[in-house]
């Protein structure tokens, strides 16, 4: 079973090199997203929607600075996951990564001193020492996407947040990896009840918003059936959710399964997990 590590171990362990892929969380949340995967040499940001000072700081807490950073990848454009893109591009001289929707979205909407590179979804592409995959997601976003990661030895990770409904793209993208990090942000009924007005009520649950605690939990059971041992609750409403429901939810799904569920952070200095 995957294991979280301590932050002591894994500072010294990041630095001997190591080249086990660590994902690490520094916030998920509609407050702001923001990732780190890395093998070894190579760490991929992915989202900064969280302050470019924040950022920092999460990274000096695992001994790396913004200028260590191999990329940046971007899901999409809503500001929970870039509003501390346009500093960072002047902290840290890595590639931006986006589909090209988005990345025609960003560039008219934000000062960035370089261009943003595109890729094509669903065909992958290395970055460092890792092969990234970006999976297509239904969102009200340009180009949005998930990622998945695969190391050298064919170990795999997965992000795959924002999504208003669990398409076959979603589906083959979380199979197979031993870390997947999927979307709980709902609970319908607090969703029903909460101070939500009923427009963005509509827009939360409908196919181009966000997943529920039920659905999440399925595509949690789509993903330990498939391999996963670890999976991270992510991007929960802090409005219409909790931990607590968000994580039953799953467990419920996962009986039988010899899964770890872990909830991701509204902000810290990193959920780290070792794949």
């Amino acid at each position: 079973m995957a294991a979280a590590l301590s932050a002591a171990s894994l500072f010294t362990h990041f630095g001997k090199g190591a080249r086990n892929v660590h994902l690490t969380i520094f916030a998920s949340g509609s407050t702001g997203n923001c990732a780190l995967v890395s093998q070894g040499d190579t760490h991929l940001l992915v989202d900064a929607g969280i302050s470019q000072r924040r950022i920092g700081a999460c990274l000096a807490h695992w001994n790396l600075s913004p200028q260590a950073i191999t990329a940046v990848l971007i899901t999409h454009p809503h500001r929970d996951h870039v509003a501390g893109l346009e500093l960072l591009s002047k902290r840290a001289a890595c590639p931006i990564y986006a589909t090209a929707p988005a990345a025609k979205h960003l560039e008219e909407r934000l000062d960035l001193d370089r261009p943003i590179h595109t890729f094509q979804t669903g065909q992958p592409f290395p970055l460092g020492e890792l092969t990234v995959r970006a999976i297509p997601t239904r969102h009200d976003a340009p180009g949005s996407v998930g990622y998945r990661f695969t190391a050298p030895d064919g170990v795999s990770a997965c992000i795959v947040t924002d999504l208003g409904v669990v398409t076959p793209q979603v589906e083959e993208g979380v199979v197979g990896c031993r870390l997947a990090v999927i979307e709980s942000n709902h609970d319908l009924d607090c969703l029903r009840s909460g101070p939500y007005p009923y427009p963005l009520q509509r827009r939360v649950a409908g196919p181009e918003g966000h997943l529920c605690n039920e659905d999440g939990a399925a595509l949690c059971a789509l993903a330990a059936q498939g391999g996963a041992r670890t999976v991270v609750l992510a991007h929960l409403s802090q409005q219409n959710n909790s931990p607590a429901l968000a994580r039953s939810a799953a467990e419920m799904a996962l009986a039988g399964f010899d899964t770890r569920v872990e909830v991701a952070p509204v902000f810290s200095e990193g959920l780290r997990l070792e794949v």
